[in-house]
This record gives C-alpha cells, structure tokens and sequence, in this order.
C-alpha cells in the first residue's frame, strides 16, 4: 500500500483528458504533444514529462518531437512486461492498460531536457512503428526490445536477434519465459548445448 501511495505521488497529472488545462502547460512539449495527438495523456514522473500515446502514432510522435520541437536524439528504446504485477498505476485517461509498455527516451540539447514516450502494447498482437527510420540509432535498441520481449517493430529495416541465438526459441524477457531455462555453456565445455 505504501508503494503505491509513492508512486502516485510520484506521477503527477499533466495533460491530456480529465486533466486540467493549467497542468499540461507546466511542461510546453508534453502540452504540444497532447494537443497534436488526440487521446494522448501527459504526466510528470520524478521531475520529467512523460506521455503515453498510442501505439498507432507512436513514431509518428518520434518525427513531431525532431521535427518540431528539437529532440534530435532518442536515447533509449526499451519494453516492460506487466505480466505478473499485482497492483499497476495507471494514469487517468490511459486505457486499456496492456502487458507490454514500450517506452522510448528523447533527448533535445537545444532544449537541454528529455521527454519519456510511452504506448501500450497487447499481448495477442506485440507490434509497433519502429523509429529507426525517423532515429537511425533506435536499430539496435529495437532489436533488442524484440529479441528480449517478442515485440516486433513495423518498418524496421532488419529485424533479426541480437543477443541470443538465431535458433532461440521464446524471449528470455517476457514474465512468463520459464526460470532457469537458459542454459550455462562455458568456452571449452565438451558437453553438447
């Protein structure tokens, strides 16, 4: 209970539906984004603006935030698996919350900030726009995020494993890979994987 009693005081509301207009304007990128993509929510997360879009227009989030607002850099591209949580925040106005939460970092130098991007993503259907061709650095940080958690990033120029092997069977990331099952093979090991 006390968790959860600090992470909402940790989030605070920012824009987006249900939330006052006076909030969205504390962060001007948040508000920007927001007004420019219906449906998006912002919040405040330990001092940094956060936005959860759609999962439709999330590169298309990525292009408005180079383009228009001087984020020339995506940081990080990452994925969490809400599979197992108990108990989950949930920002007002985001819904349905999924099992995957892909979440992409942006850096401007102009600005001297960041924006956190995030979107929801259903388990029976894990696929995304890739931001590589709007951030050619998002390949292997995408690739990654597919080879650990299965999500697959629509319009990726190649999409293959990068840290497991290509004959890897599931994503060693995902709450409901079994524990235990990768196996420890060390160099000169005679025994057959």
């Amino acid at each position: 209970m006390a968790d959860d009693t600090a992470r909402e005081r940790d989030h605070e509301p920012g824009a987006g539906e249900g939330a006052p207009a006076a909030a969205a304007a504390a962060d001007e990128v948040a508000a920007a984004v927001c007004e420019r993509f219906p449906g998006a929510v912002a919040v405040t997360s330990h001092g940094q603006a956060v936005v959860y879009v759609g999962r439709a227009v999330f590169a298309e989030v990525g292009a408005f935030l180079r383009d228009e607002q001087q984020f020339t850099s995506c940081v990080d591209v990452t994925a969490v698996d809400h599979l197992l949580d108990g108990s989950r925040w949930r920002p007002e106005g985001v819904e349905p919350l999924e099992r995957f939460e892909v979440v992409a970092n942006f850096l401007s130098h102009a600005r001297n900030r960041r924006i956190r991007v995030i979107c929801q993503v259903p388990a029976d259907d894990p696929t995304v726009p890739s931001l590589t061709p709007v951030y050619p650095g998002c390949n292997f940080p995408e690739r990654e995020v597919y080879d650990m958690f299965g999500i697959v990033f629509e319009g990726h120029p190649d999409l293959t494993r990068i840290l497991m092997p290509d004959d890897w069977e599931g994503h060693p990331l995902r709450k409901d890979f079994p524990v235990a099952r990768v196996p420890v093979t060390f160099k000169g090991d005679p025994a057959p994987r």
